[in-house]
């Protein structure tokens, strides 16, 4: 299991709500969480695999950005 993490672009709800989908239907993905509260508005995932390119190609597509956290 992977344990990913990103700096979003990810402000409210609603932007959550934007994602959801795209990263709900994905089988490697097993949990996901957005923390909007917090000023780098990290996104964590757990994922069966490292996919870090899919992940920032669902945000992309989504219409936000992110980036790795180290």
């Amino acid at each position: 299991m992977e344990i990913l993490v990103y700096k979003t672009n990810i402000h409210r709800t609603h932007d959550v709500e934007k994602v959801k989908p795209l990263f709900n239907k994905q089988s490697d993905i097993l949990k996901w969480h957005v923390d909007i509260e917090d000023k780098d508005r990290v996104l964590r995932v757990e994922a069966r695999a490292d996919i870090s390119e899919k992940i920032v190609k669902l945000v992309s597509e989504a219409g936000y950005w992110c980036g790795e956290l180290e």
